[in-house]
């Protein structure tokens, strides 16, 4: 006679799932959905539904007049070149944060976070103050006929000043976790500085700058207070989109703001979409790596 006996493994007794901090799923994503309605569906919503009432040939109309055309490529083009230049200067910020120890570091460190703390009307006046024609920084520029100020130069350096940290903050915790010891077995197997860091780190950090890179972006494209000061504000030449967008409301034409603003949405939109798109390339090629 034979008895079956019960061997037991890993899996047996099968595991008690232990209690999570949170409610379960249902609670928490009832949440989600109630809260993301109300602070970010809704008002988007409301925004395209008052724009709707132009109907289609109305918004385009608004948004083809050569004012508006003006302003909306002065916002994206600048916002894009200043991104861009934050991707570069950011990572070589948070490469010296991380990988250098000197005095003053912390100190600089905290320095970075300024553009998240700082009042933007204030940013502004002080950019204003220091690139303008009798400024410290702007007149060192005046006798070569270079004016930065209240031009579109003195935008791109705005929105360079407020979107840095977002850059060398989403850029930092992947250098801080990045394994060193990656780098220097590229090394010994006969790579160079140049080949190690292209190789090896930048697809690394590619994911993290990339997604500073939309932060920037998007934060640049809505920038209204520290832009104003030193923008300049010229019709065709130094105006940006959310300016206009407050000159529509001040005339009381609430519909051809809500058209722009509905612009300015589908763009940014369709631009972090191409943006999360590039991420989870480089993540899928990294994963098969």
């Amino acid at each position: 006679m034979s008895v079956a006996v019960q061997s037991w493994s890993p899996s047996w007794p099968p595991a008690i799932p232990k209690p999570g901090a949170l409610p379960g799923f249902g609670i928490t994503f009832g949440f989600t959905l109630t809260y993301l309605s109300l602070i970010v569906l809704i008002p988007l919503a409301v925004l395209v539904w008052r724009a709707s009432g132009l109907g289609l040939d109305g918004i385009w109309r608004v948004a083809t007049t050569p004012r508006v055309l003006a302003a909306l490529e002065t916002s994206f083009v600048i916002s894009a070149a200043a991104a861009l230049v934050n991707a570069l200067f950011g990572m070589i910020v948070a490469w010296v944060l991380t990988r250098y120890s000197f005095p003053g570091r912390q100190p600089i460190d905290a320095a970075v976070d300024l553009p998240f703390a700082l009042p933007t009307a204030v940013a502004g006046i002080a950019l204003a103050a220091l690139y303008a024609p009798n400024g410290w920084i702007g007149a060192l520029f005046e006798p070569w006929g270079i004016k930065i100020a209240f031009t579109p130069l003195g935008i791109f350096i705005a929105l360079v000043f407020i979107g840095l940290p977002f850059v060398v903050r989403t850029v930092q915790p992947v250098l801080q976790d990045l394994d060193r010891e990656i780098e220097e077995a590229s090394a010994t197997l006969g790579a160079t500085r140049r080949q190690t860091f292209f190789r090896v780190v930048l697809p690394a950090l590619l994911p993290a700058l990339l997604t500073g890179i939309a932060l920037a972006f998007a934060r640049a494209v809505g920038e209204y207070g520290s832009v104003i000061f030193i923008a300049g504000n010229m019709p065709f030449k130094s105006e940006i989109a959310p300016l206009l967008i407050v000159a529509r409301l001040e005339e009381y034409d609430y519909a051809g703001a809500s058209a722009i603003a509905t612009v300015m949405l589908v763009i940014s939109f369709a631009a972090l979409l191409a943006i999360n798109l590039l991420q989870a390339v480089s993540r899928r090629r990294m994963g098969d790596a």
